[in-house]
């Protein structure tokens, strides 16, 4: 399933590490800056993302418009 909301990551809380990249890896990347960035797609797939946002132990990850 497909979402056209974006995810977000609150990267205040974000501690760097790294599951919301090992679990939806077409979505989450580390920048060149060194902080967790969203790749940009037109569509989101919905399982991965949700993935991210049930195993981030910071709980920063969310849908954009929830």
């Amino acid at each position: 399933k497909q979402r056209m909301e974006t995810p977000v990551v609150e990267l205040g809380d974000c501690i760097l590490c790294g599951i919301c990249i090992e679990v939806a890896p077409s979505v989450f990347k580390l920048s060149s800056a060194g902080y967790i960035e969203i790749t940009e797609l037109p569509v989101f797939p919905e399982t991965e993302v949700d993935e991210a946002i049930k195993n981030c132990p910071s709980d920063c990850i969310s849908w954009d418009g929830k």
